[in-house]
């Protein structure tokens, strides 16, 4: 058994954040069914081109695929029905589309009173900015991450879109549709999820946001507390080029860090600007003493918060990544064992699972529809109408 299973979704997204959010879903054992356009019936990128794609793409595992035209009314009718026997409805679109699609939140809950509808945009469903287009770049500009993260005196350093499609987007989603399941045993109804990107950053910069309206405190790239203006909290080049992290926050921690470093010295100067610079020149100069694997092996036995930085193809090599399981192997029925990335929590007793690689696009239609109550008369009828594909 797992925790979802039961739960059935329907997936209208295309992006990263929501296949993202649906994602999480199904490794806990939602029914995820991807409703995907026919092709020529819209202008969606195509993440996954072609089935050795499809096998590697973890955002689309555990997951169906339908096509639909939902610009027929035929197809409109057909995601309706589906949606009579569904408990989730995600859709990334921009504001207002799946309205003139005929799909949107009050369409589905007059057939389903019951459903999560969960509309996941850039800069939500109302406000100055929900028409304009954007990506993560642009949620992590207005949220406030970007123009915090850096070196002083250089551009923002823009990160890899985490923040806002997967932190604040996907998972922020994914959370708010299991509140709102739990809400519906207590009330019966569903309700729409308006899920903006933009806010899910400016909500995970909880912690800043209060230092700001407490004490007016504005981060600054790499000049403040946790994003690189202090030397316990801060990354250092080695010997070899690469580099480790330090997060020695608590003054034991800080203690032991500058007693293995050999500046004891500096052990009640932790918070001492003054001092900042002369402590930088030399830890920076002593790390360049041994390689990065070196620094760690010898720093990760003593009371001190330490990391290797690893680049992607280092990550799963790592001894610990690999006993945490966040490496899997999956059966493709082509491509025998291929690799993806694991399930992030472990439940004791009813943990996810990974059923099924990424489906290649409109490959369970037919299956799908039948399940809803279609007929195989009515399936042929969609199919040569071109409403379903």
């Amino acid at each position: 058994m797992m925790p979802l299973e039961g739960i059935r979704v329907l997936d209208l997204s295309g992006l990263a954040p929501g296949p993202y959010c649906t994602m999480l879903l199904g490794d806990l054992g939602a029914d995820v069914i991807l409703v995907e356009a026919t092709p020529g019936a819209g202008r969606r990128m195509d993440m996954g081109g072609n089935p050795r794609t499809q096998a590697y793409n973890a955002l689309g595992r555990n997951k169906r695929s339908i096509g639909l035209n939902l610009k027929d009314e035929k197809a409109q009718e057909a995601f309706l029905k589906l949606a009579e026997g569904a408990d989730v409805v995600v859709e990334g679109f921009r504001p207002g589309v799946v309205k003139r699609l005929g799909v949107d939140y009050e369409a589905v809950s007059k057939r389903n009173p019951r459903i999560v509808y969960c509309s996941l945009s850039g800069y939500g469903q109302t406000g100055p900015y929900s028409q304009l287009v954007g990506h993560d770049i642009n949620y992590i500009s207005l949220g406030g991450a970007l123009g915090a993260t850096g070196w002083p005196g250089t551009p923002p350093a823009i990160p890899l879109n985490v923040i806002a499609d997967f932190a604040g987007g996907g998972l922020y989603s994914a959370y708010a549709i299991l509140a709102a399941i739990i809400a519906r045993e207590k009330t019966g109804r569903g309700q729409h999820i308006d899920m903006a990107m933009s806010d899910g950053v400016t909500s995970l910069l909880a912690m800043a946001t209060g230092q700001f309206f407490g004490a007016g405190l504005v981060p600054k790239p790499g000049a403040d507390f946790l994003n690189g203006g202090i030397p316990c909290y801060n990354v250092y080049q080695c010997a070899d080029g690469k580099w480790v992290s330090i997060g020695s926050l608590e003054p034991w921690f800080w203690k032991e860090t500058c007693e293995a470093l050999g500046c004891e010295e500096y052990i009640p100067h932790q918070n001492n600007r003054e001092k900042f610079p002369e402590m930088f020149e030399y830890i920076r100069g002593k790390f360049k003493e041994k390689t990065r694997d070196e620094w760690f092996e010898e720093l990760r036995h003593r009371d001190i918060c330490v990391g290797r930085v690893l680049a992607m193809d280092e990550v799963f090599e790592d001894p610990h990544t690999q006993a945490r399981e966040m490496m899997i192997e999956v059966d493709h029925p082509e491509f025998g064992k291929v690799k993806q990335v694991g399930i992030g929590p472990k439940f004791s007793d009813t943990p996810g699972k990974v059923r099924s690689t990424a489906p290649m696009k409109g490959a369970n239609t037919d299956e799908v529809l039948r399940e809803a109550g279609f007929s195989d008369e009515e399936v042929s009828v969609l199919r040569e109408a071109g409403a379903a594909g």
